[in-house]
């Protein structure tokens, strides 16, 4: 699949992995902000690479729960959830 991409893009030589596109969100809310990160949050768990969201090694939603030993986040403007 990712050969296959690779091939229908001239920028690519061999394995398209990520899209090119640009489909930007605006981020107008609160609430619109913390459905986005859980989104984020729940890919690993949807996709079924981890049983809980803290359990994926580089996901922030290990900052959410006070543990800051893999990632340092910038605070400013942290949201609680």
């Amino acid at each position: 699949m990712f050969e296959r991409a690779g091939k229908n893009n001239a920028t690519t030589k061999q394995y398209q992995f990520w899209q090119h596109h640009n489909k930007p969100i605006e981020l107008w809310s609160i609430e619109v902000i913390k459905q986005k990160i859980d989104y984020i949050h729940n890919n690993p768990v949807q996709s079924g690479l981890v049983i809980n969201e803290e359990d994926w090694k580089y996901s922030s939603a290990r900052n959410f729960q006070d543990d800051d030993t893999v990632l340092e986040i910038d605070k400013v403007g942290f949201i609680q959830r």
